[in-house]
């Protein structure tokens, strides 16, 4: 029996870069721009990209179980490279909540398209500014569901199969207790009756026709590249911290300060890049007049962990910049006695001329 007709994503991203010159990756590539999601309002409110990421065709993926997924790859300017992997489904909930556990946790999908990420690399190159040695990668899945038998509403959905859908966005296979469902279900959101998202912190579950769809497909894409990015800005700070506290740790006395001069510059160096790089990334979306899709991302942001993420980028930039102005006094210091030690000196040679009788 065939109650539900739909499809599975998967994205898998990857953060490889500091950033890529777009204009000169479409010449390189048979690339093109991410077309304008279609809004749910007829009024003229849409999200537009700063610099929309441009993307590329994939050849299918084929899985072991015979499974072939059609596939895409993205490319953000940012740095973020996302490859989506889609597969259509027809069946019961039983199957979907089968398919939902197998992919979520059975299937690791992100060694399956680096080789993929890194042959397509290799062509664009050029493109690419600071590339990244070591890479951090994000993975989610989309369960997007375009019809169900009988046309519910998305309220009597949810009620009637509310279990079912808390066991898909968490990918498992047990049922879940009342308090883990009413959990799960609580970060849901509708713009019409017939339409919701429930979304989680690796899985959403959809529940719209393919043009409603669009929209929150790309905005799931997006937080997931926002939290992968301020993931290396975590870790990079963290390494640049660790290193500053080690060699503040180290030099003492005067002439030691003196030599903080170079780290404080370098440490103002990479805490200006970072605060560009964040707010690039921070700012590469922008909801023109549609509430909806801006409510709709800022749940999806907190669900996947952007606010807690950003939040540590944030400290870890205030504890750089009150370190940044420590070293600098301590320079000033050292540069202050070097001054008042050079007077002294000074004044000590007049004073020996002097009291030889010989002028200076």
């Amino acid at each position: 029996m065939t109650d539900l007709v739909g499809s599975v994503l998967v994205l898998i991203q990857f953060d490889v870069c500091e950033e890529f010159h777009l204009d000169r990756l479409q010449q390189l590539v048979s690339a093109r721009p991410v077309p304008k999601p279609g809004m749910k309002q007829p009024a003229p409110a849409y999200v537009r990209y700063q610099r929309p990421p441009v993307v590329e065709a994939l050849e299918p993926l084929a899985l072991e179980t015979g499974e072939r997924l059609a596939g895409e790859i993205k490319y953000y300017d940012y740095g973020v490279v996302s490859v989506v992997f889609q597969h259509s489904f027809a069946g019961d909930w039983d199957g979907l909540v089968q398919l939902a556990s197998r992919w979520v946790w059975d299937l690791d999908f992100a060694p399956r398209a680096e080789p993929i990420v890194r042959k397509h690399l290799e062509r664009v190159s050029v493109a690419m500014e600071k590339p990244y040695s070591r890479w951090l990668s994000e993975d989610y899945f989309i369960f997007h569901v375009r019809e169900a038998s009988g046309a519910p509403r998305a309220a009597e959905l949810v009620r009637d199969h509310g279990h079912a859908i808390a066991q898909i966005v968490r990918g498992d296979r047990a049922q879940l207790s009342e308090g883990e469902c009413s959990e799960v279900l609580r970060s849901q959101i509708s713009y019409y009756a017939t339409d919701v998202a429930v979304i989680g912190w690796n899985a959403t579950f959809l529940y719209d026709t393919p043009a409603g769809a669009e929209t929150a497909i790309q905005l799931l894409e997006y937080a997931n590249s926002q939290l992968l990015e301020f993931r290396h800005y975590d870790e990079l700070l963290t390494e640049v911290l660790t290193g500053v506290y080690a060699s503040v740790g180290k030099k003492s006395g005067t002439l030691a300060r003196w030599r903080l001069a170079r780290s404080a510059t370098n440490l103002h160096t990479v805490l200006l890049d970072v605060v560009e790089l964040t707010e690039r990334a921070d700012n590469a979306i922008k909801f023109l007049s549609d509430m909806f899709a801006a409510r709709l991302y800022r749940l999806a942001a907190a669900r996947v962990g952007v606010p807690d993420y950003k939040d540590l980028v944030a400290q870890k930039l205030n504890t750089a910049e009150e370190l940044y102005h420590f070293m600098v006094d301590q320079f000033n210091q050292s540069r202050a006695f070097f001054l008042e030690a050079t007077v002294v000196i000074i004044l000590v040679i007049e004073l020996v001329f002097l009291f030889r009788g010989r002028p200076f």
